[in-house]
């Protein structure tokens, strides 16, 4: 028999061992990337492996950033060098050695992107399982399975092109028509007077730009808004005229929404109307597709049922002559079922789906899958769950587990880490302070540690002894959206209310759907950052222009010169640091710049000194070391502010591209901090935090209390539900079977009396046991 894996580990030193047969083992030695410091060690195979520590101790960086990045790269490079030059460029990890590796399948919170022609059903192979099955025994008979796709042009509605939904602009939020051009008529972002795109439109000659709107001609109304692009003279420059709707839709609306500017997604939301497609209903599929059914449904009516309600469905269909592909499609359904997925349909469209219902939707196609010996790596497979569903996720791992493969999870919740077969815990902090191995072994070896994380495992936090009081209520009426059923419900002001159910009890549709118009609510949420790789905390939050002047004014030179996308950049990297060389039918590479030697800016600029340190060391310090070396000013406000949100250890040139979406969300709340909003709507501020941090957030919502502000927060983790002032419970299921307010009170009430599921598991919670 094997040894036990945590056998072979040191958990005193956290050096490894070798093993009796080291193929039982994934060998890392000396593990470099990022933060790492030089870390070996030994991760048993087929067995359920948990990584923990704080955020940015070094646990992606090892997990997915080493171990799943090189077994992905050598995957790649079993391919010709033709095939290769179609994949992404992946880089060797910066290791020594890294053995016995098996091929790995990262399951991460990355959205499945915002194509509009994406669904639940198409991302799992359903929509398709469930075509083939309308091709063979619907009735009337229309043809094969294209015939019942809406991406197709056979099966499509020819009004939408399959989108299911038309928009139209309500032209009176692009223009103020008691206006003329060079009054600002144009209301739109980007086409404020004396920008470019209002000089082509005042300067073509096709109208006088001192002419109020309203007074238009005919003709004249039609060229503004519709013209097609045309060349024209503008000045001394040959440019093209476009009316302003072409405009508008060719720059803003023919983008993903996702990666919009925040204003420029507001606008949006304001000027697009969206309806159903008259023609098809919103079924997105011709009339003939349509006319097909089974036992009375269609498939557009198959796709908008719950996905739990279709498993009924489908289970009723009995013909044999599809028994194969019926077995398939009901071991499909019944997976997203038991994976906590049952309230969606397949006609939800992908880039609606939380981090959190993205992963799951992920897991599915591995659930049945028949490879062993696989390594799965999760990232944090817990977002966005109730405690109730947490135990669901916790079976599906151990489930893989079983199967023969080898499962790495990078989590925070207690509930999971009690799970593991191993845990390496990493730490002992964050950034520089993080990057080594605590701790290797069991559970209870964890517990008996003297690390961050063995310490806080059975931490909990309290029923507030004294709840704030109410300085007001804002009034949510007839709340619809999505499964909401009418709901009314009054938020209280001035204190910290937490908006708690399952996933898909309506809670996200209850305050994103009614609060972020309101005056004075600022929403802070983990969509990604817009930004290219040159994006960093410095740049984003505003931090970079004083550190720029401070170093100008330090040495009697231009601040531009501290710009690595100005004067001062390297010319050789542009201001990158790396150099991205294309190998034609190979990967390309990125390398440090040998110029800068990664440093970004000219030997010139480096000579200037702030203190002793030269604008590239300073953009490498963490927020914290930051903290200490700016003593007065703007630039140690802000970074106060970052601090303040548990972020010190990221470091101020570090790409925001690298940040979860937990660190996205609170980058974005150190900056509304400055406005002194009213208002704050936090979506899980909890995502990537570790138990010890939780603590630090609790606190910082406390302030913002205590500074005359409300904050609501949507969030799962009972400790932030045990320190609220005032609870809203949503549910008491998901889908269909949530939408309700099930409880409105303080936690002490809820505990005391309540009956839904977050009652029972808070009450677990704060008894201890």
């Amino acid at each position: 028999m094997s040894p036990d894996p945590s056998e072979r580990i040191n958990s005193e030193t956290a050096e490894p061992r070798r093993a009796a047969d080291s193929h039982d083992v994934i060998e890392v030695r000396g593990a470099r990337e990022n933060n790492l410091r030089d870390v070996s060690l030994d991760i048993p195979k087929r067995r359920l492996t948990v990584f923990t520590g704080v955020s940015g101790s070094g646990k992606s960086s090892l997990v997915f950033g080493t171990i799943a990045a090189e077994s992905r790269r050598l995957i790649n490079e079993t391919y010709t060098a033709f095939i290769q030059s179609f994949m992404p460029s992946l880089g060797r990890p910066d290791v020594d050695s890294l053995r016995n590796l098996s091929t790995a399948i990262v399951v991460d919170q990355e959205r499945m992107g915002a194509n509009s022609r994406s669904t639940v059903g198409t991302a799992t192979d359903t929509h398709t399982m469930l075509r083939i099955l309308f091709s063979r025994l619907g009735t009337p008979h229309v043809g094969t399975a294209t015939a019942f796709s809406f991406n197709s042009p056979e099966g499509m509605c020819p009004e939408c092109e399959g989108l299911g939904h038309v928009s139209t602009i309500d032209v009176d939020e692009l223009v103020d028509k008691e206006r003329s051009l060079n009054e600002g008529a144009i209301t739109v972002p980007g086409f404020a007077v004396d920008s470019w795109y209002w000089q082509v439109i005042a300067g073509s000659g096709l109208f006088d730009p001192d002419v109020k709107l309203r007074d238009f001609t005919p003709e004249q109304w039609e060229d503004f808004l519709h013209k097609p692009a045309t060349k024209i003279k503008h000045a001394t420059i040959n440019t093209t005229y476009e009316g302003l709707l072409v405009k508008v839709q060719r720059v803003y609306l023919a983008k993903d929404r996702e990666a919009m500017q925040p204003h420029i997604r507001a606008f949006v939301d304001r000027a697009v109307v969206f309806a159903d497609c008259p023609a098809c209903g919103g079924a997105r599929l011709n009339q003939a597709a349509l006319a097909a059914r089974i036992d009375g449904r269609n498939i557009a009516d198959c796709s908008a049922m719950q996905i739990n309600e279709l498993a009924e469905f489908v289970r009723g269909i009995t013909d044999e002559s599809v028994a194969p592909l019926l077995e398939t499609l009901r071991d499909t359904l019944d997976s997203l079922v038991e994976i906590g997925l049952g309230y969606l349909s397949l006609d939800r469209e992908s880039g609606t789906l939380s981090g959190g219902e993205a992963q799951r939707v992920k897991m599915v196609r591995h659930l049945g899958s028949s490879l062993t010996d696989v390594t799965y790596v999760f990232d944090e497979p817990t977002v966005g769950l109730h405690p109730h569903d947490i135990q669901r996720m916790n079976d599906l791992l151990i489930r893989l587990r079983d199967k023969g493969n080898t499962v790495l999870v990078v989590e925070h919740k207690p509930e999971t880490i009690e799970i593991a077969d191993h845990v390496v815990d990493l730490g002992p902090g964050a950034g520089t302070a993080g990057g080594q191995v605590c701790f290797t072994g069991d559970v209870a070896g964890l517990r008996r540690s003297d690390t961050l994380t063995g310490r806080h495992l059975d931490h909990r936090a309290r029923l507030r002894e004294a709840v704030r009081k109410p300085t007001g209520h804002l009034s949510i009426t007839g709340a619809d959206a999505h499964n909401l059923k009418n709901v009314d419900v009054d938020i209280p002001l001035g204190v910290l209310t937490v908006v708690t159910g399952v996933a898909g009890s309506g809670k996200s549709s209850l305050i994103h759907g009614s609060l972020p118009r309101r005056d004075g609510v600022v929403v802070v949420d983990q969509a990604p950052i817009r930004g290219s790789r040159r994006s960093n905390p410095a740049t984003y939050t505003g931090l970079l222009d004083p550190i720029r002047t401070a170093f100008a004014k330090a040495n009697g030179v231009k601040a531009s010169l501290f710009s690595a996308n100005s004067e001062g950049a390297c010319p050789n990297c542009k201001g990158i640091g790396l150099v991205y060389t294309d190998l034609a039918m190979m990967a390309g590479v990125a390398t440090v710049c040998e110029k800068c030697e990664g440093k970004r800016f000219t030997a010139e600029v480096l000579a200037h000194k702030l203190r002793g340190k030269d604008i590239s060391e300073v953009l490498g310090m963490s927020v914290a070391q930051a903290h200490e070396f700016f003593t007065a000013g703007s630039a140690r406000a802000i970074l106060g502010r970052l601090v303040d949100v548990g972020l010190g250890y990221l470091r101020l040139g570090q790409p925001l591209t690298t940040l979860s979406g937990g660190e996205r969300q609170r980058l974005k709340l150190a900056i509304h901090m400055a406005e002194k909003a009213s208002i704050y709507v936090l979506d899980e501020p909890t995502t990537g935090l570790h138990l010890a941090d939780v603590d630090q957030l609790l606190a910082l919502l406390d302030r913002l209390v205590d500074d005359g502000g409300t904050v609501i927060a949507i969030e799962h983790h009972q400790a932030v539900m045990a320190h609220a002032d005032h609870l809203i419970d949503l549910g008491p299921g998901a889908g269909h079977d949530g939408g309700r307010i099930v409880f409105t009170g303080t936690p002490a009430d809820l505990v005391a009396t309540g009956d839904s599921l977050t009652a029972q598991h808070l009450r677990k919670y704060v008894g201890g046991n």
